[in-house]
């Protein structure tokens, strides 16, 4: 499977290999682990964001799957009164937003307005909207069109929002929004691909293995928490269903070209999942019960 990625979206973040223990290097030593506020370095935070697919890809492999619309099941957005630690705001402020991502994807503007204000209600509660310029957004997401501006700007958020949280010695609350929007993109996606069977999305799915692995090195960091630490437990044991999925890799050089004026680079490796439906159902059953356990 070939990725593509633009320029513009990875804001100068240094480019990782797709090594997996490279990656898990590049990470430790990124963090200090001697610091419950150590800063998540730019290079860490470019590594993950490359690999966790964007709710934006994520939710154009599901439509183009022949997955139907199924506002069911997203994170309702009712439950926003529910989330009254920062540990659930950040999960679920992740999660609106890749549900935001797959509501885009399909077109369905007055949903989008209600999600852009869940998550306007929920960062705010974080001490971060002033980083939304929510008029702009709320302009993007009325229109299909402009999908490639709104995770521009959703990706740029990220890094002030990251940076502004290292400062207020919030740093566990960056991996928090990011590990609740990966969570969010996992349980769409099986939900789909058990009705779909579509192939392009299980391998998707069975990709998600690296990227847990790296989440869990973020979230170690902080299991002197007693939430991130249940979390991060919680995860291990996804971990365990993971690992039984076989990916390999043939690594060919990527390639660089302009289209539409913009510069992007077209990366020509290409992996080969090896996932069952048995995997992927025990991967949604996990998901599901970790996720209830945010969301209610």
């Amino acid at each position: 499977m070939k990725k593509v990625f633009l320029i513009s979206t990875i804001l100068g973040i240094w480019a990782c290999s797709n090594n997996k223990n490279s990656n898990e290097q590049i990470i430790s030593e990124a963090i200090d682990t001697t610091s419950q506020v150590s800063k998540i370095s730019d290079q860490a935070i470019g590594d993950i964001i490359r690999s966790i697919p964007s709710p934006i890809e994520i939710s154009m492999l599901i439509k183009e799957s022949g997955g139907a619309y199924d506002s069911k099941i997203l994170n309702p957005t009712e439950n926003k009164e529910n989330y009254n630690t920062s540990y659930k705001r950040a999960l679920n402020l992740g999660m609106y937003g890749t549900d935001l991502g797959y509501i885009n994807i399909y077109n369905k503007s007055k949903d989008a307005l209600v999600y852009l204000d869940a998550i306007k209600t929920m960062a705010d509660e974080l001490n971060i909207g002033q980083f939304y310029d929510f008029n702009t957004i709320k302009r993007l997401a009325s229109n299909s069109n402009n999908i490639d501006s709104l995770l521009y700007i959703t990706t740029s958020n990220f890094q002030h929002i990251n940076e502004f949280l290292h400062k207020e010695k919030r740093s566990d609350q960056s991996v928090l929004l990011l590990t609740g929007g990966w969570l969010e993109a996992v349980y769409i996606s099986c939900n789909v691909a058990v009705k779909t069977k579509n192939k392009e999305l299980y391998e998707k799915i069975g990709e998600q293995k690296i990227v847990l692995n790296q989440l869990l090195l973020l979230l170690s960091n902080f299991k002197s928490d007693p939430s991130i630490n249940l979390l991060n437990n919680q995860l291990l044991e996804l971990n365990k269903i993971f690992n039984q999925v076989e990916i390999s890799y043939t690594y060919k050089e990527s390639s660089m070209k302009e289209v539409n004026g913009v510069l992007v680079i077209e990366d020509q490796s290409e992996s080969k999942v090896i996932i069952s439906d048995e995997q992927v159902n025990s991967i949604l059953n996990t998901v599901k019960t970790i996720r209830d356990g945010i969301t209610s």
